[in-house]
């Protein structure tokens, strides 16, 4: 993690990391004014604050109570030499906990990773540099034997060359990668968790059946996802990227609707209408780009080759957002191990909905197979010892398919965890889905998984692939888990041969495509210096239901976009049509405006909490609409999930309004206990919001501009630097 430290007045320091901000002072003794605790102060806390969390987690998993567990540490100096502590950490557990939860409590706050990392003994490095913000080296430490050249298939160069040269091609970009966390909790199945030290919401994961090929998972879908702008899906990117010359690539075209708003000729074929538009119910304005907001430019579009016959598509960029998240995208040391790695996905979650949504039941992997690959049994058998039953099976339906599947089962929670993992070669695809299974996971993380159920509906909910989607988090249906199966098991390979074999392995996977009838169209990505690719399979590898471009398009941030920003500068028919928008539009009253209006907020803010419904309440307010703002107060205390301090905002807000719709009250008889209860400053605030003189109490005015919103301003920081290198290479 990047740390970024300011010297402020005297003593006082402040760090700055992610969306935080810490203050350290020194005590009055040192010279300082005591004013914030000092940083050796932070280290002792740290230390005790993770084994306390520990304990938290432990405790959480098994549903036991923490109100009456307490904790303490202190650290004992040696007289000798200061810098020999003892730490002593103290539990006071209740009389009522078992023997066994009494030692697993304990041991839980062994693993506290302060306490593993001072143990271990950290190194520091200490240098002198030109420019803090321009270096841009790789924060990346994996040690390999010296001249050592890993080969593993399905990789056109070594693991240390590829690892080599991603890291040196985002460092020419400008951007700092640094590892955030490491995972091997079982035999052959590593993962880590790689991010923009800048610009920490630019995140991937990696994982593999080795620390080398866990590091060159992750860096390749870093350089995946900045070639395929997919970090920077739904976001603003502000007015000057709006109406640069390019907004996405330096291909791309505009197109304005037709007459009557109707789709203009330029965009798609009749093959993707057809798919995109069956009803005819799609129009032009569906489409305006979401990220630059600029109706007048018309609709954004990136150019696919076709591969029937290798004729340019144009693809409105909204359509490609909206449907297919991450779906089909990937980097490669060459255009072939990329389009391998697509395909492989592609096939991967098709194959998954198929089986999810169709209640199969596969076939068990025979041991005999199995035994075959030992690093893949090892991986299995430390799951197994730690009490998760785990069932391997051949996903393939009927060899027809590269896909395997392992399936995680928790027998103390009753939750199960389907992985997928697709690849031209059997050992490939079932070693990504035992990776896949634990990539950033810990064993606690595995308390959490949802159960199967025999009620249909609630597998073949088109949400329920969405979560598959997304973190495997959906539900599985009981039949999946049948001893009789709907295929036999296959020992399928589809894997190439020599010198070209990803070339053959994409050859296959597009025949594969062919013989279904469907069509392929791809886009190659290299202004970075990198090879990625993009590969859309309409009608197959959409991970979105083809109607949300027409009922929940990301690009209805567009009604409200411009007048939240502005929120502070509206007059009051503004501020009663951005509430009749917000009434009216089917919104989610709990989704939150960051999400709506595509602005990284600071999770920590007001703005960065606040909601459809908060937003509809505070706008009420200002417009002295009373009734109306009462009963979205009790909404809000009801159901809403916010900070402690704004929950007591809105409980004195509530009272005070009770008092002032109340014709037989006077709000003076209250006002002092209302102050007694919640302090000047709150009450100050909400009497503020009665009476006018405080508008959007907590929100701080900002604009289209975006100032003063950092997060934000960081992300577009880290799109900026992609921009440029386009530009550039598009001079050349």
């Amino acid at each position: 993690m990047e740390i970024k430290v300011n010297f402020l007045d005297k003593l006082r320091l402040e760090a700055k990391f992610d969306d935080f901000t810490v203050i350290a002072d020194q005590p009055i003794r040192y010279k300082g004014d005591g004013s914030a605790p000092g940083p050796f102060d932070y280290f002792l806390a740290s230390s005790a604050l993770c084994a306390a969390y520990f304990v938290k987690l432990y405790c959480n998993t098994r549903n036991i109570p923490t109100e009456n567990i307490r904790l303490s540490q202190n650290n004992i100096v040696d007289p000798e030499n200061r810098y020999k502590q003892i730490f002593k950490i103290q539990v006071e557990l209740p009389e009522d906990i078992s023997e066994k939860d009494r030692q697993g409590i304990l041991r839980s706050i062994d693993r506290c990773t302060v306490k593993k990392v001072v143990q271990e003994g950290p190194d520091f490095i200490i240098e002198e540099v030109a420019n803090l913000d321009a270096d841009a080296q790789a924060l990346l430490t994996v040690t390999s034997d010296a001249g050592a050249s890993t080969y593993i298939q399905g990789k056109d160069l070594p693991l240390e060359q590829t690892i080599a040269n991603m890291s040196a091609l985002l460092a020419s970009l400008g951007i700092k990668i640094e590892i955030a966390s490491w995972r091997n909790i079982v035999p052959n199945v590593w993962s880590l968790h790689i991010r923009d030290a800048h610009s920490p919401m630019c995140f991937t994961n990696g994982k593999g059946s080795t620390k080398e090929s866990a590091l060159a998972s992750a860096l390749g879908e870093y350089i995946e996802r900045i070639s395929n702008n997919h970090f920077y899906a739904g976001a603003f990117w502000g007015e000057d990227i709006a109406n640069a010359e390019f907004v996405h690539y330096p291909n791309e075209r505009w197109f304005k609707p037709g007459r009557k708003d109707a789709l203009p000729a330029e965009i798609l074929d009749e093959y993707t209408r057809d798919i995109y538009n069956p009803d005819g119910e799609l129009r032009g304005t569906h489409l305006i780009d979401t990220n630059s907001g600029n109706v007048a430019r018309g609709i954004c579009s990136l150019p696919f080759v076709r591969r029937s016959d290798d004729e340019v598509v144009y693809f409105p960029s909204n359509l490609i957002e909206n449907l297919y998240a991450s779906n089909g995208m990937s980097a490669g040391n060459t255009l072939a191990e990329a389009q391998v790695q697509c395909l492989s996905e592609i096939f991967e979650r098709a194959v998954k909905r198929e089986i999810l949504e169709g209640e199969i039941a596969l076939p068990d992997v025979p041991q005999e197979v199995l035994a075959k690959y030992p690093g893949i049994v090892a991986g299995i058998k430390g799951l197994e010892e730690q009490g998760f039953p785990v069932l391997v099976k051949d996903a393939s339906l009927g060899g027809v398919y590269p896909v395997m599947c392992v399936t995680l089962m928790n027998p103390r929670t009753g939750g199960v965890f389907a992985s997928f993992g697709a690849h031209p070669s059997l050992e490939v695809a079932l070693e990504r889905s035992l990776t896949e299974l634990m990539q950033g996971r810990s064993f606690e993380g595995l308390n959490d998984l949802p159960r199967p159920t025999f009620a249909s509906e609630a597998v073949t909910e088109p949400y329920n692939f969405v979560e598959h989607f997304i973190d495997s988090s959906g539900v599985v249906s009981w039949r999946f888990f049948s001893a009789q199966a709907d295929y036999d098991f296959v020992e399928w390979d589809f894997s190439g041969r020599g010198e070209n074999s990803n070339a053959e392995e994409a050859a296959t996977l597009l025949a594969i495509l062919d013989e279904m009838g469907k069509e392929v169209y791809t886009a190659v990505y290299d202004q970075l210096g990198a090879t990625a690719c993009r590969i859309l399979v309409p009608g197959y590898s959409e991970v979105y239901p083809v109607e949300d471009l027409v009922w929940d398009n990301t690009n209805k941030s567009l009604l409200f976009r411009a007048d939240i920003l502005n929120l502070h500068r509206l007059n009051d028919e503004q501020l009663e049509a951005l509430l009749d928008r917000l009434e009216n539009n089917e919104l989610d009253e709990y989704g939150d405006i960051a999400t709506l209006i595509g602005v990284e907020f600071d999770e920590n803010t007001e703005w960065g909490q606040l909601t459809v419904l908060e937003l509809r309440l505070l706008i009420n307010l200002a417009l002295q609409q009373f009734e109306e703002a009462h009963e979205l107060v009790g909404a809000f205390l009801q159901y809403n999930d916010n900070t402690v301090d704004r929950g007591l905002f809105y409980q004195a807000l509530n009272a005070v309004l009770e008092v002032t719709l109340d014709d037989d009250m006077e709000l003076d008889d209250y006002e002092v206990n209302f102050r007694r209860m919640f302090g000047h400053p709150r009450m100050d605030a909400v009497l503020g919001s009665v009476d006018g003189s405080v508008r959007f109490y907590g929100l701080t005015p900002t604009s289209m501009q975006l100032e003063g919103l950092d997060r934000h301003q960081r992300l577009l920081d880290s799109y900026k630097k992609l921009h440029a290198a386009r530009a550039k290479a598009a001079a050349k």
